[in-house]
Order: structure tokens, then sequence, then C-alpha cells
């Protein structure tokens, strides 16, 4: 009887590594087509990935990859080569939009990222060190984390993923097992195993809707570093909302607007003038360029286990 049950699970392990692989082939099938390997000509050259999110030749990709760029060469696996147009670039979330200088025969557009879990399927693809279109995959290891980019600056509302990353796949899509592009593949860190980073599809959507009507990111600044983190039922029993995630200060910049008004570290934003506040997406979208140098209120749960309504008074991003 042993036996059997041996062949049994044997059985159901095998049935399982093959659903495992064919979830990850349908995922390279579906979206594979639509990632770009891009080559910047002149500056420091160099090159990376991004993929296409519409037919008409928009490509999201790093801003890293293209900065300093006086051209860009684009490559899809159709066999299409061509030129590209920088239409924008935001430091701040280290993404830029660029412009094929044709339409395209493959597109990916951007997913909902606020649906995603722990533990999910993370699959990357992407031209890592040179070898174009590679993918690698892994989980889903933690959401709504702030890392600091090369640059110094802060970048919000990002996936930290297990999936293997190396130099060349910064800008290719981070992709869910549904086949849905929730993130853009951003950063490694140096030295370490397994810990790579992708800016989350929800905030990778505020800012192409922005370059695509400005041709820039305009910013409300606050002066706070967030992670997307559960509310605590006392919390929100207490608050009197329904939420079951916000998001919580890990740092607040000394002399800043937050400061200022008395924000500490550890406290819950749990809504920005009324509108809830579930996760840093939120944050990101809530605090645009409207705000600026306007009085603005934020629902706290604080350290002290209080709620309170703070006023603070936006200043502008400096780019």
């Amino acid at each position: 009887m042993g036996y059997i049950d041996k062949n049994i699970h044997a059985a159901s392990d095998a049935d399982l590594l093959d659903a495992y692989s064919r979830t990850v082939t349908d995922v390279v099938d579906h979206v594979g087509p639509a990632v770009s390997r891009i080559e910047r000509i002149g500056g420091r050259g160099g090159q990376g990935s991004g993929f296409a999110i519409s037919p008409d030749g928009l490509i999201v990709t790093n801003n890293h990859v293209v900065e300093g760029a006086r051209g860009i060469r684009l490559k899809m696996p159709d066999g299409y080569v061509g030129e590209g147009r920088i239409l924008g670039r935001d430091p701040d979330t280290d993404l830029a939009l660029i412009r094929a200088d044709a339409s395209l025969s493959a597109s990916a557009p951007l997913g909902d990222s606020k649906n995603l879990r722990r533990g999910q399927i993370a699959i990357a693809i992407g031209n890592p060190l040179g070898f174009e279109w590679t993918v690698t995959a892994g989980v889903v290891s933690a959401l709504g984390r702030s890392v600091r980019a090369a640059t110094g600056r802060l970048i919000d509302d990002v996936i930290q993923t297990d999936a293997a990353l190396n130099p060349g796949n910064s800008g290719g899509p981070l992709v869910s097992s549904a086949g849905e592009v929730v993130g853009v593949n951003t950063a490694v860190i140096q030295g370490a195993q397994g810990i790579a980073f992708a800016v989350a599809a929800n905030t990778a959507n505020f800012v192409i809707s922005e370059i695509l009507r400005f041709g820039r990111v305009r910013r409300a600044f606050v002066g706070v570093a967030v992670d997307t983190i559960a509310l605590p039922r006392r919390a929100a029993l207490r608050a009197g909302v329904s939420a079951e995630t916000s998001v919580r200060l890990r740092r607040v910049e000394a002399g800043g607007p937050a400061d200022q008004v008395g924000l500490r570290e550890g406290d819950f934003v749990l809504a920005i003038d009324g509108s809830p506040v579930l996760g840093v997406d939120d944050m990101v979208r809530l605090l645009d360029g409207e705000r600026i140098g306007r009085a603005t209120e934020f629902l706290i749960y604080s350290v002290a286990n209080e709620v309170e309504r703070k006023t603070v008074l936006p200043v502008a991003r400096s780019s």
C-alpha cells in the first residue's frame, strides 16, 4: 500500500511541476513578443530592456536605461529594428516612456498591481548581460517597498522579488502567473542573493499618464518614506474604516512638511483629503502636482494609538 501511495505522490508532484511549467510558458508566449531590447546611442552607450504597452509604439523602460542617450535603437523579437524617441523621463520612479518609429506587432498593457499577494509567482523577461529575451521566475517576496536608487532618490511602491535579475533586465516586465504585467524591473542589490525590485504597475500607470499629458511628472512632496502594510484591526475600528491595508511611515525627513506638523515614524496614513490610502500607489497618485502648496488633510493613526487629522502643506518635489 505504501508503494502505491508513493507513486500517487510522485504523480501529483509531476502534475504540479507540469502545471507550473505550462503557466510560465503561457506567460512568456503571451508577453514575450512585446519585450524589446533597448540600445543607447551616444553618451555612455549600453543596453537594457523595455516592453510595448500599446500597438502604436509606446514602450516603457527605466530612466537609467535611456538617461543621457542621444538616440535610442529598438529591437523586437519579431525582427523589427528601429529607432525610438524619448517622450519623457521620471528619475523619481526610474521610469521612462519611448515612442517607437513604427507600429508594433505585440503589446502587453500594464495590469493592476494592487491585487498582488506575497508568494505569488513572478516572471521576469528581459535582456540580462546582453542575452536577449531571457526568462527567470520566482515569487513576489514583499510589496510596497521604498528603495533608494543609484541616484540617491527614493523610489516608492516597489515590488520585491527573488526572480533572478541582472544588468540588462532593467526596464523589462515583471509578470504574474495570469499573464498580467504587474511591475517594471528596475534594480538589484549588488552583493545580495535573490533580492531584486520592480516599480509596481499602478505607479507606472500614473507616471505614464503624466508624461503623456505634460511630458514630465510634477508631484507634491511631504518628506516621508512609506511601506504598504496590513492595518491592525484596532486601528481600523478606532478610525471607523473598513480597510485591511494602509501605509506606514518608515521615515520622516527632518524639517520636511510632514515633520513640521508632527507626523512620526510608525504612523499610519489612512486617508488623504478624505480619499482612502490602501497602499503606496494610492499615496503616489494622491500627492500629484495639484496639491503643491495646498493645505492637505492627512487622517493618521498615530504611534500613540490615537486617530488624528494633520494638515500638511506639500511642496514641489525637485527633479
